[in-house]
């Protein structure tokens, strides 16, 4: 199994939100967090030929690509594919709930078949060389997870995979929306540790209502391999990717949030010029100064005006002196009284 030192932290791959634009902006936090793009479904690739999807910048690296599909053939194709792209590890997705992968039984309903994902990992690893990773659940509907966690492990193990992100929550294919899906069913994370217990030889990744990076390094310090953060360094982060290349990686940094935009400027400036809507880009650094003064000026600005015909870099700058205006408008109140 190749090393897996980036995958002590990952950013989850969340569909319409891990685009290429927002990895990039990730990658100015942190430069040792493994990235993920959002899901690119077999089909995509193999029947309609969609290579933009698999665009992405060198920068970006440590990157993994996510597949999605059913098919051994299929999905081997568009592993190779991927590998012919530049992704150097390839991940099947068996955990999203949504009524799109239902209707194409994979995501999460491929939990119910184990053999065939075992088929499916094994074509992939012989079609590429780049890695074969899975991320699933813990179980779907009445599957007992203390039951069918292990056996759908041990299936992967013997299929050659070597790292496996856990959602540690139970995906309820019937009755459940995937936003209710990632909130509702209860999260059991001692399960995902009794299965690196389990499975010691595998690289066990642990994801779901992970906030923090002490929440992270708790686990990391119980025994799992990696932490994947979802939502919260989506909407947080500064405060989950800013810090982690010290506190998960050991690796000094010298980013600040200011380095990060500045270091945004050519990627925007390149984008704007080749046509790229500058709203595409920053509605993903919209979070990012959640919970610090001015946080709301910035995101007011940037909402507003990256919209706008034409939009460049001075929006950036704009919302930037949005945030100091307000910051010194009560010291300049309280100088008037």
């Amino acid at each position: 199994m190749k090393a897996k030192h980036n995958a002590r932290l990952s950013v989850a791959p969340m569909m319409d939100w891990t685009d290429r634009h927002c990895r990039f902006f990730h990658r100015q936090l942190s430069r040792h967090a493994q990235l993920y793009t959002e899901m690119v479904t077999a089909p995509a690739l193999v029947r309609g030929n969609a290579l933009h999807l698999l665009r992405h910048d060198p920068q970006e690296n440590p990157l993994v690509l996510q597949l999605g599909g059913s098919d051994p053939v299929e999905l081997a194709q568009a592993a190779r594919m991927g590998a012919e792209a530049g992704y150097q590890e390839i991940n099947l997705n068996c955990g999203c709930p949504s009524d799109r992968v239902q209707s194409g039984c994979f995501g999460a309903v491929l939990m119910t078949q184990p053999n065939l994902v075992g088929e499916i990992c094994a074509a992939m690893q012989a079609a590429s060389p780049a890695e074969v990773s899975v991320k699933c659940r813990i179980g779907v509907d009445e599957q007992d997870p203390h039951e069918a966690l292990p056996k759908f492990l041990e299936v992967l193990s013997q299929a050659g995979v070597g790292h496996v992100t856990i959602h540690a929550r139970k995906a309820w294919l019937q009755g459940l929306s995937p936003k209710d899906n990632r909130e509702i069913p209860p999260l059991d994370y001692p399960l995902v540790l009794a299965m690196k217990a389990e499975f010691p030889h595998l690289h066990i990744s642990i994801n779901g209502g992970i906030t923090s990076l002490a929440q992270a390094r708790g686990f990391l310090d119980q025994g799992l391999d990696g932490v994947m953060i979802g939502r919260a360094a989506y909407q947080r982060p500064a405060d989950l990717l800013l810090g982690a290349d010290a506190e998960i990686f050991g690796q000094s940094s010298t980013t600040t949030l200011q380095s990060a935009i500045d270091a945004m400027r050519p990627y925007i400036a390149r984008e704007l010029a080749h046509g790229t809507k500058l709203a595409s880009i920053t509605r993903h650094m919209l979070g990012l100064f959640a919970g610090k003064p001015g946080a709301r000026h910035w995101r007011r600005v940037l909402s507003e005006q990256a919209h706008r015909p034409n939009a460049g870099l001075e929006v950036i700058d704009m919302a930037l002196d949005a945030m100091a205006q307000a910051a010194t408008a009560p010291a300049e109140a309280g100088s008037q009284l």
